[in-house]
């Protein structure tokens, strides 16, 4: 007997995917943290957020569990990971102006 894939079974593959990358950020900010002796969060951290969130928000919504207090949650966070993206960047585009 093979291993029969259904549309079940690749949403909650996409479930887990999302929360993997969600919890995943912790351990690239205790990582860089422990490389530099101090508390940092990577650019890498907010990439790892913005991308599970959505993936978390997604899976969420196709199972119909999206209530307004998981949408002001998951989308909130969305909104602040993207904003911190952006300031980063244009931080960086500042600095090389600069130089």
């Amino acid at each position: 007997m093979g291993l029969s894939l259904t549309t079940d079974h690749i949403w909650l593959a996409v479930g887990f995917i999302g929360q993997a990358l969600f919890a995943s950020r912790f351990f690239v900010q205790l990582f860089k943290s422990e490389m530099e002796g101090r508390s940092v969060i990577p650019i890498a951290f907010w990439y790892f957020s913005l991308g599970g969130g959505t993936i978390t928000l997604i899976y969420a919504y196709h199972l119909g569990q999206v209530g307004l207090p998981f949408l002001l949650a998951q989308g909130g966070g969305l909104v602040v990971y993207a904003r911190n993206l952006y300031l980063i960047y244009r931080e960086k585009n500042r600095q090389a102006q600069a130089n």
